[in-house]
């Protein structure tokens, strides 16, 4: 360079792209990161992994009082588990946001394939490779006939498969030029596809998967579940929350559109073996529904397990069943009352063991500030067939009721109730008992008829049971949607593990050099397939298809 000359400019610096350029760079990296694959399995197991505290956990929605007693018993971690949302999981925002991120990368996922396939069904099969011979799969056989002859018959042996055939100028050996023909050979190369269903059922298989997440979500919006004990002989009518022993409404649901409806319990049978095992349970209820609830006119049902009652939309089911034993009070002003309650089986007692509570907050000839220190609480255990064990323990020796018999304690005292805390209907509060405020009166064993009598004269007496039934009630619009996506995702599931994708290509041309009077009366047939999963099976299928132009040749 010489000195006259300038220096060279400095290379100009890449522009740096905007704000804006960069933040939609961002945001296309991140959808692409959220519609992928690997994204939605994730969020899949993380939706999984999210739903284990709904199941290990208690919940508010489904038993306010054991969450408040885990809380309780945890004063540490139950709070924090609590302010995180893990007593009401399926409710919280961290499950519905992992919930919503899996829908929209489904959603995501899934457009695109469907454009592709849409856009493969549409396309004609891929042209024949050039060198068949670096397939998983090939062979070369020399057969009898020309070339499109030949070529016909394997077309005609291609039934179910997607085929393409063209034609294709091969450049021949060196040297072959016979009688004035030049020294190129027509060749004819056949594309075949097939196991296409193999991606319609995988799409068919996340579309349903997607559409059954959709469903659950209406039904967690606008469905509602509702249970409650009814004393056979009674009678049950739904028309609001407060009907119901426990209700669990959707996130869009506020109790106040509920559709009316009545039950009459008339009867409940239950059959066991003579080991006690059960058999059958069966309850024989009336029913009104919509105007005529409340009316005159009942509609015979009977009521069994795993055979809903449907009214207007709603599904009754029967869930379970125990005793309410009867007690007669006798107080020492000489009024006489009739208590009942429900009393809870034992969850791991085959013979209805059966645990329960009657508190009686007001009793007669108490006034002022005694009537909460003169309380009484019955507490105990109901036998259907009471006998006694080692110790004079009663216990019951069949579920149902031969022999009738209670062994109760007796407290007088503060129950607790007023402090606003909720308590169990089958238990007392026991830190009355600790602090002094409950004092046991009486423990004895009584069967029908039998008494017992307190130091200040009142006498109860258990006069018999009746049988109490637990029923649920469930709304959900879109349960049909969500069997009809279950079925559909099961299909295109077995679709996608059963079909198998493979491709196969065939390369016919002359074996011997065409002439003026006519073509080659010999073909030589290259095939090469392959196989668009690692199955088994396609091998053999490739036999099969190499062997057509032999076959064919055969049936000339």
């Amino acid at each position: 360079m010489s000195a006259t000359e300038a220096p060279p400019a400095p290379a100009a610096e890449p522009a740096r792209p905007g704000p804006v350029r960069g933040v939609l760079a961002f945001l296309r990296n991140v959808w692409r990161q959220l519609t992928s694959m690997r994204t939605a399995l994730i969020l899949l197991f993380l939706l999984a992994v999210a739903s284990l505290p709904g199941a290990l956990l208690p919940q508010w929605s489904l038993n306010s009082a054991k969450t408040a007693q885990y809380i309780a018993d945890y004063p540490t971690l139950g709070p924090w588990l609590d302010r995180f949302g893990f007593f009401e999981v399926f409710g919280s925002p961290w499950y519905s946001a992992i919930y919503l991120l899996l829908f929209i990368s489904l959603v995501g996922c899934l457009t695109p394939r469907t454009w592709e396939f849409v856009g493969q069904l549409r396309a004609r099969p891929v042209a024949t490779p050039r060198n068949l011979s670096r397939l998983p799969h090939h062979d070369r056989r020399e057969v009898a006939g020309p070339v499109d002859e030949v070529a016909d018959r394997i077309t005609a042996g291609l039934r179910g498969w997607r085929f393409a055939r063209r034609a294709e100028e091969r450049p021949a050996r060196p040297g072959a030029v016979a009688d004035g023909v030049a020294g190129r050979a027509d060749a004819v190369t056949i594309s075949g596809e097939k196991g296409y269903l193999r991606e319609l059922g995988n799409l068919v298989f996340h579309f349903s998967l997607v559409g059954l997440l959709v469903a659950i979500a209406v039904g967690k919006l606008v469905g509602y579940e509702g249970s409650v004990i009814v004393n056979v002989g009674s009678q049950f009518c739904s028309t609001s929350p407060a009907s119901y022993d426990n209700f669990r409404p959707g996130l869009l649901v506020d109790g106040t559109d509920l559709t009316p409806f009545c039950l009459d319990v008339r009867t409940f049978t239950a059959g066991y073996t003579q080991a006690g095992q059960a058999i059958s349970f069966a309850a024989d209820v009336g029913s009104q529904t919509g105007a005529a609830a409340g009316g005159d006119a009942w509609d015979d049902n009977l009521l069994q397990v795993n055979d809903p009652l449907r009214l207007a939309g709603e599904r009754v089911y029967l869930i379970g069943h125990g005793f309410t034993p009867h007690f007669s009070v006798a107080f020492p002003d000489g009024t006489v009352r009739d208590y009942e309650q429900p009393f809870a089986p034992e969850p791991n007692d085959p013979n209805f063991t059966s645990q329960g509570a009657v508190k009686i907050l007001d009793p007669p000839g108490v006034t002022g500030d005694d009537v909460r220190k003169r309380q009484l609480a019955i507490v105990g255990i109901f036998a259907p067939t009471a006998t006694l064990a080692h110790g004079g323990i009663m216990t019951s020796e069949f579920p149902s009721a031969q022999n009738p018999g209670v062994a109760v304690d007796v407290y007088r005292g503060d129950l607790g109730m007023e402090g606003g805390r909720s308590q169990s209907v089958f238990a007392i509060d026991t830190d009355q008992v600790d602090k002094g405020a409950l004092v046991k009166q009486a423990r004895t064993n009584l069967m029908t008829g039998q008494s017992v009598t307190l130091d200040d004269g009142t006498v109860i007496t258990f006069t018999g049971y009746n049988e109490w039934v637990s029923l649920q009630t469930s709304y959900d619009p879109a349960q049909g949607w969500a069997l009809v996506f279950a079925v559909t995702l099961l299909i295109g599931l077995m679709i996608s593990l059963v079909i198998k994708r493979r491709r196969v290509w065939f390369r016919l041309y002359p074996a011997n050099p065409p002439t003026q009077s006519g073509p080659g009366d010999r073909t030589v047939v290259e095939i090469g397939g392959l196989a668009r999963t690692d199955q088994a099976g396609y091998g053999e299928e490739f036999d099969r298809l190499a062997m057509l132009a032999d076959i064919v040749s055969t049936k000339r």
